[in-house]
Order: C-alpha cells, then structure tokens, then sequence
C-alpha cells in the first residue's frame, strides 16, 4: 500500500466575476513511505494549490486523497507543511516557535519543551533557542520553520519552495542540511521547487507538472545513489537529468504559447 495516493484529484476555482479557472485536473499519484518526491513545473502550473490541498488548507473539486489507507478531509498533524516564507512569529522565540504546533494540541509544556529542543539540536540551532526571528540569518530562520513543522511528527512533510528566497550558497548548503535530516528523519516529503537542480539533486523521483490546468506529464526516477555530496551538480549525468527536465517544461510553455496566439 502507497504512503500516499491521489485519485483524479482536480480543483476548479471560482472568480469573482463569475467565471471559472481549472487549476488541476485528474491527478493520480502513489508516492511510497520514506520518500523524497519533487514536483516542477512552469508558473502557475498549480502545483501549490496541490501541495495546499493535500495539507487540508483548500479543498478539491473532486477525487480523493489517501494517506496510510485513510481518506484525508481536513487537516490533520499527520502532515507538516513548510512555506515559502518563514512563517515564524516574531514575537516569539525559536524555542517557542518550535514548540507551538504541540501548544496548539494541547500537549503538556515539559515534555514538549523536550522534544521541540531534539529538533531545534538536529537542524542544527542549538544555543539559539532563546533568539528572536529578526535576530537570525534566512537560512536559520528557514532551519526553525523546519524544527516547527518535524516537532509535531508529521507523517508527510509538504515544502512549498523553502529556500526560494536564499541566496544561492545558502541554498545549496540548505539543500545538503535537508538530506542529512530526511535520512536522519526518515519521512516521507513533498517538495515543491522552480529550481530544476535542486529537484534532481534532492529527489528520489521528479513529477514534472504540465501547464494549467495541471496534470502529471512526466514521472522521472533520479538514480544518483544517496548520500549525495554537491559535488554531483557538476557530472554530465547530473546534467543531463536537468536538461531532459528543461526540455519537458519547455515543451509545455511553448505548446502554451502557441495555443494563446492561435
């Protein structure tokens, strides 16, 4: 049995005018407990609004979502989602930024204290628990928005581009901080990218979106075995990977085109 499975998943949003946009359409995927899964795809392809329908924040128009045999139809703590952003509340530390999804459960101080300090030590901000937001860097503020969303125990972590908005070395370093924590972790992830390297560097498959209204165009498995060191960006293989993936969305926004002059 999948981890995780999507059954003709579709969504359709209304605008205020009254006239309709299809954001996906059909889409049926199986993902398998324990891995890394990267989606890509041209702007406005939907891929956050898939990634926000699985996490319960949208609903679809249709189809179904199936986590651990289970139909999902509300948010739920078995799945931990990263934003683009922080997210982090400035008013509060990292330690209580950290500790607030099991707040919200009402689970008790102590021991959530305990456990929010195991993750703030494995992203690796010890001695900064007591720091404020506007007091860290962007990677390390994107380390405690991770801390928060692994402290609940989440059985699938959604990520909507996390490290969009870092500079390219702090990215990169990011990149390598993540797979050492998924192996230490060993849950099953959901990444969202635009960032066609980071996708084959990071994933164990890449589902690569089609143009709106979205759909699975391609599924393509990375066979770079793990642990993969950065060095990997620059073998011929690796980009060749990128290159085949470019070419398939670059398909889409040319077939796109087209369509809008005709």
């Amino acid at each position: 049995m999948p981890k995780l499975e999507t059954r003709d998943l579709s969504k359709t949003f209304i605008k205020a005018t009254g006239g309709e946009v299809e954001a996906l359409r059909n889409i049926n995927l199986q993902i398998e407990e324990g891995e890394f899964i990267c989606i890509v795809g041209a702007s406005g392809c939907g891929k956050t609004t898939f990634l926000r329908i699985l996490d319960g924040l949208i609903d679809q128009t249709s189809g179904n979502i199936i986590l651990d045999g289970q139909e999902v139809t509300r948010p739920g703590p078995d799945r931990g989602f990263v934003f683009q952003s922080d997210s982090l509340f400035p008013w509060r530390t990292v330690l209580d930024n950290v500790v607030f999804g099991l707040e919200v459960q009402g689970k008790p101080r102590k021991p959530s204290v305990e456990r929010a300090m195991e993750y703030i030590k494995l992203v690796g901000l010890s001695g900064f628990e007591k720091n404020y937001p506007h007091e860290l860097s962007g990677g390390m503020r994107q380390r405690a928005n991770l801390a928060r969303a692994l402290t609940v125990n989440p059985e699938l972590l959604l990520m909507d581009e996390p490290f969009a908005a870092l500079d390219a070395q702090t990215r990169e370093i990011m990149q390598q901080e993540l797979l050492r924590i998924w192996r230490g972790y060993q849950k099953t992830v959901i990444f969202i990218t635009h960032q066609i390297d980071e996708a084959i560097y990071l994933a164990d498959r890449v589902f690569v979106f089609t143009v709106r209204p979205g759909r699975v165009k391609t599924v393509i498995r990375v066979p770079f075995a793990r642990p993969r060191s950065l060095d990997i960006k620059r073998t011929p293989e690796f980009i060749g990977y990128v290159d085949q993936v470019w070419k398939l969305i670059e398909e889409e926004v040319r077939a796109s085109v087209m369509a809008g002059e005709s």
